[in-house]
């Protein structure tokens, strides 16, 4: 059994994310891998909302356990009467940058998902821990505030709605719930591979009882709101000063704070990136375009992420970089 105050807690938290609430023709889509945090989710937005969430679990195939897990999750899933759906993703993944990579697959499979099956929303199951590693890891990194707000409660992601609704709960309360439950789950053994940056922040998190992950996860969340307000401005200042042609984007710089230009400049990016068909390397909204603003500041070109920047007459021009010769 679940307790009630934990049920009535989640119903809350799903509430305050979404517009409409879920029901049978437009379910809560979850997103469950079947470690402890999905597996919790899986519990509760069941207790909450009986009849109405679906569930998805995405096979990667990066390891031979995948398939094995997937099982387990539509197991659990059908004994409790949750439908359930195991994704593929498009293509092998190999190579750099796996991780970011395969993240990208398998929130593009949940779209997809997420599309055919009229789902209200996708619900992750992030939680306060994930929160404050996310935030150390961006903060060790020099992020601005965009990093900084770290992971954010709703985001569109492939074009699916995105909600966070455990952002305010704890790893092990979490975990309590599935084991209480007597429901199985699986400790993913990347989860404690030091490899992996986010690995180091957890074991910092653990071994350093002052540092408060909810504390750290209120910080990021009030950053959240003041990366809201700044994103609204920019939007405003972008339809004023922003000029897009066939394969450019031109932006009037001038008087402009540097957190608007850092804004545009990604957001200049980003559209020639998707106009030119540059998928690599990795470009997001948080990436770091320190360098390149410094450079059009100095009136010098230069390139990022495939796209090249020229300042000229207090503009600054953005096109797709010329292919590198080879010798």
């Amino acid at each position: 059994m679940i307790d009630a105050a934990d049920v009535g807690r989640f119903r809350d938290d799903v509430l305050a994310l979404i517009d409409t609430p879920p029901g049978p023709a437009a379910p809560l889509g979850l997103a469950v891998s079947g470690g402890p945090d999905s597996m919790a989710l899986l519990l509760l937005a069941h207790a909450a909302f009986p009849g109405a969430v679906a569930a998805a679990s995405v096979d990667h195939g990066l390891r031979a356990a995948n398939a094995d897990e997937a099982r387990m999750v539509a197991r659990e899933a059908s004994a409790i009467g949750v439908p359930h759906a195991i994704l593929e993703v498009d293509g092998g993944l190999s190579g750099a940058s796996l991780q970011a990579r395969a993240r990208a697959a398998r929130y593009a499979s949940l779209a997809r998902w997420a599309g055919a099956g009229g789902v209200v929303a996708i619900a992750t199951a992030h939680h306060a821990d994930d929160q404050a590693e996310t935030f150390l890891m961006r903060a060790s990194r020099g992020s601005g505030v965009t990093g900084l707000s770290a992971i954010r409660p709703r985001a569109v992601v492939a074009g699916a709605r995105l909600v966070r609704p455990l952002l305010g709960w704890r790893r092990a309360a979490l975990r309590a719930i599935v084991r209480r439950a007597g429901a199985a789950f699986i400790d993913d053994p990347s989860n404690a591979d030091p490899r992996h940056d986010r690995t180091r922040f957890r074991r910092l998190l653990d071994e350093n009882e002052w540092l408060d992950p909810p504390a750290l996860a209120r910080t990021a969340g009030a950053i959240g709101e003041a990366e809201r307000d700044l994103a609204a401005l920019a939007d405003l200042l972008w339809a004023e000063r922003a000029t897009i042609g066939p394969a450019s984007v031109g932006i009037d710089v001038a008087g402009l704070p540097r957190d608007t230009r850092r804004r545009h400049v990604r957001r200049a990016i980003a559209l020639i990136r998707d106009d030119a068909e540059i998928s690599t390397p990795a470009f997001d909204a948080a990436a770091n375009v320190e360098a390149l603003i410094d450079a059009l500041d100095g009136g010098h070109r230069a390139t990022q992420a495939g796209v090249i920047g020229s300042p000229r007459h207090g503009r600054w021009h953005f096109r797709a970089a010329p292919p590198r010769r080879s010798l």
